[in-house]
């Protein structure tokens, strides 16, 4: 019988496990976790977002404040705030709410967030990290953090003798994916659009991470019997009959749970995971602040 990965109830046990480190912290050395949250502009999405994530910083007892700037704000000034909040020893996680208006280049605000307050894990310090295997001092990003959360509760934190293959090779999940899965003894095959008998390769996994964005492209036949399945597309799909959008992954939940031992569901899988990994990371970052050990979730 498959095995629903409940990501709610996974991200619940993280958040409340952060809050318990945090609490823990402030009471030992006086430090309060902090995260600033930036935002330029009026995207909806990104305020929903934003939003969602002061929310889940008061829950963890953090310190959380949110900077939010005009769409015209200029580059220079966006680069002097950052610098501002790297200097800021109540502040250790800085996270900028991509995507950013057109005439700032989000590759160099980016880099000019100081790598051990990078909670979002995307700076090329904490990238080189990742890839040589310095976990220990390295922030990863939130969303494939979270799905490697996931398949140790499902599979324990040694996958060695398990192959692996990661559809998608994004900076932002495929390729951190990968380097996760390594770092836990796994064999890895990273895969993706242009990918020859992709249908082959996955079949031949015992874990299957999906991350390429197309609604549903992983079909159920391409899952090995028992296989693990980590959905991390997250697609809406014009209104049906009914008249209601839906949300799907990238894979073929029907099919695939038909046959896979262990799967995320597309809502309720991975999505939770990603906030309550950034809480995790700004906890993590606090201690390290704070010249402490953080705790493993």
């Amino acid at each position: 019988m498959t095995t629903v990965i409940d990501g709610k109830a996974v991200a619940a046990d993280v958040v409340s496990k952060v809050r318990a480190a945090a609490e823990k912290l402030t009471a030992d050395t006086g430090v309060v976790p902090g995260i600033a949250v930036v935002i330029v502009g009026e995207d909806p999405a990104s305020k929903v977002y934003v939003a969602s994530k002061g929310k889940k910083a008061r829950e963890c007892g953090f310190h959380s404040v949110e900077h939010k700037l005009p769409a015209e704000t200029r580059q220079a000034d966006l680069v002097a705030l950052i610098e501002k909040l790297n200097a800021d020893p109540a502040i250790h996680g800085i996270l900028v709410q991509l995507p950013l208006p057109d005439h700032i280049d989000a590759g160099r605000i980016i880099q000019t967030i100081s790598p051990d307050k990078d909670v979002d894990g995307f700076h090329f310090i904490n990238v080189g990290k990742l890839g040589t295997g310095e976990l220990d001092t390295a922030f990863v990003p939130c969303t494939p953090a979270g799905s490697m959360l996931l398949i140790e509760r499902v599979l324990g934190r040694d996958l060695s003798g398990l192959n692996a293959v990661v559809v998608g090779r994004s900076n932002i999940v495929g390729k951190p994916m990968a380097n996760l899965l390594l770092a836990a003894n796994a064999t890895v095959t990273v895969a993706h659009s242009r990918t020859k008998n992709l249908p082959d390769v996955c079949r031949a996994a015992d874990i299957v991470v999906a991350a390429v964005g197309r609604p549903e492209m992983i079909k159920g036949d391409w899952i090995k019997p028992g296989a693990t399945v980590i959905d991390v597309g997250i697609n809406r799909l014009e209104a049906g009959a009914d008249g209601k959008s839906k949300l799907v992954g990238d894979v073929d939940y029907a099919g695939a749970s038909e046959r896979a031992g262990a799967i995320t569901p597309v809502p309720g899988g991975v999505g939770p995971m990603t906030i309550a990994l950034l809480m995790a990371n700004t906890m993590t970052s606090a201690y390290r602040a704070a010249d402490r050990k953080p705790p493993r979730l």
